[in-house]
């Protein structure tokens, strides 16, 4: 790193922080100040790489905490949903899902879960009580993100509609985009993925209102959690003063192009009304 320019004052800090997260690791937080030749720009230093590591170590576990929010509302919103339109046990039905629906995969992949989750007290009640049958509400909870997103996205259109006028205001496209996006992140947080200077395929469908275009950077993912979050005033007396508190900490250090960043993305993020 020294050979082809990285700034390194301090060896033995640098020596430790390799051993305990690989030279490859932080490699990846070296891209932004690369050169064609592999060299890195002037003033790179392992001191402000440490930093955007640490920013997005924090962040990643700082949008874990709302995306576990989000992700239990929606639990609990469409497993209502099914079972008081279509009945307790309804999503075992192939004929209420659309023509898209692998239904095939759809079993198979609650067979994982109840699998998986084989020796708590919920699985072995209902195996022992209900013969193995279990009612929306009661399966819903051992869907991942992806699971949960897999099950609206192929629910029918009143049903998607409904929901997501319900709960966020909006018409199922927008609603579809940001729960493919929020799977996406979350996976990406949940196995310590980068989030700094890393684009995402998948960018979400912002409302009219917003004057906002997606970058494919992170703070399109960011915008999209504050669509789904279901407590407007949690969101701005937590989760901002946390996201203010920790881009001021690296401010010397991060670059807001990097992660997508608009001058105004505070008020962008404020949740009003």
């Amino acid at each position: 790193m020294k050979s082809r320019g990285l700034e390194i004052t301090n060896e033995d800090k640098c020596l430790d922080f390799l051993r305990s997260v690989n030279y490859y690791w932080l490699s990846a937080y070296l891209l932004p100040f690369k050169r064609k030749d592999n060299t890195y720009l002037p003033g790179t230093t392992f001191e402000k790489v440490h930093s955007i590591f640490e920013f997005d170590r924090k962040l990643r576990s700082l949008l874990l905490l709302v995306i576990e929010d989000i992700e239990l509302y929606l639990r609990a919103q469409l497993a209502y949903h099914s079972a008081h339109t279509h009945g307790g046990i309804a999503y075992i039905n192939e004929e209420h899902y659309n023509k898209h629906h692998n239904h095939e995969a759809f079993k198979k992949a609650i067979e994982t879960a109840i699998h998986n989750n084989r020796n708590t007290p919920v699985v072995l009640h209902h195996k022992e009580r209900y013969e193995g049958v279990f009612p929306v509400w009661v399966i819903v909870d051992f869907f991942s993100i992806g699971n949960l997103s897999y099950f609206y996205a192929d629910w029918l259109i009143e049903d998607k509609k409904h929901i997501a006028k319900m709960l966020f205001n909006t018409t199922y496209p927008f609603l579809d985009s940001w729960m493919k996006c929020i799977t996406v992140l979350r996976n990406r947080c949940a196995h310590h993925s980068r989030l700094y200077f890393s684009l995402f395929t998948d960018t979400p469908r912002v409302p009219p209102a917003i004057q906002y275009e997606c970058t494919g950077r992170l703070y399109d993912q960011i915008l999209m959690l504050k669509f789904l979050y279901p407590h407007k005033e949690k969101w701005n007396t937590s989760f901002m003063p946390q996201l203010k508190m920790l881009m001021s900490e690296h401010q010397n250090h991060i670059n807001l192009e990097h992660i997508g960043f608009p001058d105004n993305w505070h008020e962008l993020l404020e949740c009003k009304g």
